[in-house]
């Protein structure tokens, strides 16, 4: 619940930190007279508004992604028992494939340039290996079941869980569910409601190899 409400408070500075960008850009519109400027400034900030959002949304997502990849590989390398690694493996290569393609999905909503869906790409694509490497390394001394190393994971787990329900339900699944499309039409509700259910339903039932 904190992780949430912090991500909320994250996400609403963020909104107004990139819209005082924007309205400084706005403001230095080209020359012209004076109708023409007004139409070009109010039009740059209609078409900014959504894409500031899905900056902010993608940005904040990668982080919530990046502490659980992390977290989820220390517990791979530092895991000893064949038993447990080969079904944390499937586990975890179907739930990167769907984080990938949630945060994929955002990053190109947010029409980043070039270096920087580079960037982001490659963090999604280190953090798990690394956490894999350090797991590795500290296997020798690690504890899983250790008081310590209990509270470590479970506060870095709370955090990204918050982060990533927040993200889930309020920027991603609320803008899809209250869409025009999705308001005139009972049927994609149902059907949109019931692969919600099931998805989330599937996703749970990793946790038992996981």
């Amino acid at each position: 619940m904190a992780s949430a409400l912090g991500t909320l408070m994250v996400d609403a500075f963020a909104m107004r930190y990139y819209n005082k960008l924007e309205l400084s850009k706005a403001a230095r519109v080209a020359e012209g007279d004076e109708e023409a400027r007004r139409w070009r400034s109010g039009a740059l900030l209609a078409s900014s508004s959504d894409l500031v959002r899905h900056r902010v949304i993608s940005q904040v997502l990668e982080v919530g992604i990046v502490v659980h990849s992390v977290i989820i590989g220390i517990s791979l390398g530092a895991s000893e028992s064949p038993c447990t690694i080969k079904p944390l493996v499937a586990a975890l290569s179907f739930h990167q494939f769907f984080e990938g393609m949630g945060l994929g999905g955002c990053i190109v909503q947010a029409k980043f340039k070039s270096k920087a869906i580079a960037i982001m790409a490659l963090f999604f694509s280190l953090t798990t290996p690394l956490g894999i490497a350090i797991g590795i390394v500290i296997s020798s001394t690690y504890n899983e079941n250790s008081p310590t190393a209990l509270i470590v994971e479970g506060v870095f787990n709370s955090a990204s869980a918050g982060i990533l329900i927040y993200m889930a339900l309020v920027d991603l699944l609320a803008a899809d569910f209250m869409a025009p499309k999705m308001q005139n039409s009972g049927k994609l509700q149902i059907l949109a409601n019931v692969s919600l259910f099931l998805g989330a339903g599937l996703m749970s039932l990793l946790a038992k190899w996981a």
